[in-house]
């Protein structure tokens, strides 16, 4: 099976243990696994991070029925109250309470769906649960919160560097159990490039590995096709996918952003006018990427800025 096939599903942790978690935040869960009683959940993250992961680990462990549905291909409203309903309404095999994963929740309509499900938390509160997952929690409605406790995966600073390294030891065990060999220095700074982003980098690790092994020429293949998919989104004038790749790659380094972007410049625009346009405008928004309070949206600006004032070939 294709879901086999993928390290990143192959290798999922399967209890919360195992999951590559700040201890605060893994504590918090394995209390709710240990009291078998785990509440209405919002997980907000970043993607990759291992939202769904723990969700499914905590409810496996307890033994509990649960169905997951996807807020981005699965959400207006007949589909919830169907699958919602015929779920939550019969009485659970192990004779527990049932849970609903809800992934991707920020993407149902904040003007119909959600509070629909607001409505399905009520009704089915004695025999059924909610977990919610989402990438941005401000498209969350304040109805779902105050039904809701919020975890959000953050890793401060002090903690980045562990959580990197057991998420290393953890990427050269799927490695060594593949039978890919790898350059140890090139896996860490993969892990470094991606992270937090979990899933990303297994899957990158993945991909390269057709190629017989991970060396040194995975870091330039990655970074070459991030930033080209990037500026084909900017070729397209989709702003939408433009933002979504900005919050996917948050924690990518200001200089190595406006530095790739500078040096693709020269080879996927239209004129020597575009190179210059382009050239000014990285200039002046990684000046700015140092004094602004929310970087993404600098981010943001300045590939919108260059979308609509330089010519993409």
């Amino acid at each position: 099976m294709l879901e086999e096939f993928l390290w990143a599903q192959k290798y999922r942790p399967i209890r919360v243990e195992d999951t590559i978690l700040p201890k605060d935040i893994k504590d918090t869960f394995q209390r709710f696994v240990d009291d078998k009683r785990i509440p209405n959940l919002i997980l907000s993250g970043k993607a990759g991070v291992g939202k769904t992961t723990i969700a499914k680990a905590m409810l496996d462990e307890i033994g509990a029925d649960y169905i997951m549905i996807n807020g981005s291909m699965n959400g207006n409203i007949d589909t919830l109250r169907t699958q919602i309903q015929n779920f939550a309404s019969t009485v659970s095999f192990t004779g527990g309470r049932k849970y609903v994963i809800l992934d991707e929740a920020d993407y149902l309509n904040a003007q119909s769906t959600q509070p629909a499900l607001r409505n399905f938390m009520e009704q089915f509160s004695k025999n059924c649960g909610f977990i919610l997952t989402c990438n941005f929690k401000n498209r969350i409605i304040k109805e779902l919160y105050s039904r809701c406790s919020l975890i959000e995966f953050k890793i401060a600073k002090k903690d980045r560097q562990k959580i990197a390294g057991q998420f290393f030891k953890r990427v050269c065990t799927v490695l060594d159990k593949e039978g890919v060999p790898y350059d140890q220095k090139s896996v860490a700074e993969l892990v470094q490039f991606y992270f937090p982003d979990w899933r990303r980098v297994l899957n990158e690790l993945q991909r390269y590995s057709a190629t017989g092994a991970i060396d040194a020429g995975i870091l330039t293949n990655v970074s070459n096709t991030n930033f080209n998919s990037l500026i084909d989104l900017m070729r397209d004038k989709d702003f939408t996918a433009v933002r979504k790749w900005v919050a996917d790659n948050s924690d990518i380094d200001s200089a190595a952003l406006y530095r790739s972007l500078y040096d693709l410049l020269p080879l996927r625009t239209d004129s020597t006018q575009s190179v210059a346009n382009g050239i000014l405008i990285l200039a002046e928004y990684q000046f700015k990427e140092g004094f602004v309070a929310n970087t993404d949206i600098n981010r943001v600006a300045a590939l919108a800025t260059l979308m609509a004032e330089v010519g993409w070939s």
